[in-house]
Parts: structure tokens; sequence; C-alpha cells
């Protein structure tokens, strides 16, 4: 009995640094994480699109233009920004009909946090915009605001108001 406990104390001064760290590692993984959400609203925060943070850039370079002058922008959207999903699909068949199982499909980003895999991402489609400045009675400042505004969102002439600030 006694050549027992001095086999285990001869095993423990040896090895007791790496027990130690093994149980150290064991402790840090039972910690609990935060867990993140793997939903369509948590890929959305991600990607941040605001429209009104869009207007105010582009009053800030449109004010820039030439006899502009103050102006207020105003963007109307046909749709927002959307993201498409990879989805796992399943698909059995089950007494003569077909069915079918989704998923959405995420990825392990350590042993708390889940990231949804994004396949498409698209950008919001403009309807309309509408730009009232100081200096629209001056056709060259009018065309500039217009052909500024065009290229920013894409939008054609006819989709695009510039109206003379009242004062």
């Amino acid at each position: 009995m006694k050549n027992i406990a001095e086999k285990c104390t001869a095993l423990w001064q040896k090895y007791r640094i790496a027990v130690l760290i093994l149980l150290l590692g064991l402790f840090l993984m039972l910690l609990p994480g935060e867990k993140k959400q793997e939903t369509v609203e948590m890929a959305e925060q991600q990607q941040t699109f605001s429209l009104e943070a869009t207007e105010e850039k582009m009053e800030e370079i449109l004010g820039k233009i030439e006899g502009a002058g103050k102006l207020k922008v105003m963007l109307t959207l046909k749709n927002g920004p959307q993201l498409q999903l990879a989805e796992d699909v399943e698909g059995s068949h089950g007494s003569g009909e077909m069915e079918s199982r989704r998923e959405t499909v995420t990825l392990k980003r350590g042993s708390s946090y889940e990231d949804v895999v994004v396949t498409r991402q698209t950008y919001p489609t403009y309807q309309g915009a509408v730009v009232v400045c100081q200096g629209a009675d001056k056709a060259a400042v009018k065309l500039a605001v217009t052909e500024a505004v065009a290229s920013l969102t894409g939008l054609s002439s006819d989709r695009i108001t510039v109206v003379k600030w009242s004062s």
C-alpha cells in the first residue's frame, strides 16, 4: 500500500502542471457564453442600411454643388435591402406525398457563436427622389442636382424632382 501511495505522489509531482492546465481548460469550456440567434433579423442587423443616413450623406454632397444653397433630400424605396440565406433542404417520400424540410445553414464560430450563411445580398431599389433647394430656379443647378442624384441612386431623371426652396 505504501508503494502505491509513493507512485501516486511521484506521478502527481511529475504531471501536476499538465493536469492543472487540463482542469483549467475544462473549467473554461463549461463557462456559459453569450448565445447569438441565427435568425434573419440578426443577419439584417449585420447589414446596416439606413435611409435617413443615405439622405443625410446626399444632402452633404449635393450641398457642395455651386449655387445649390440650402437643400433637403427625400428618397422613396421600391424595396429595401434583402439577404438570401443558405438553406439545407431535405426531401423524402412518405405515403405517396413529397415532404420537405428546410433549415437555415449556420457556421459555428467558436463554442457559443453561430453565423448565418448569406448566399445573396441585394441593395435597396429606389423609386423616386425629391430635392428641395434654394438654387433650383437656375437651370444649370437643377441639371447638376438631377445628374448627381441619378448617379448616386441609379434613378432615371424622370423619377427625380428638383424644386425651389420657398423663403
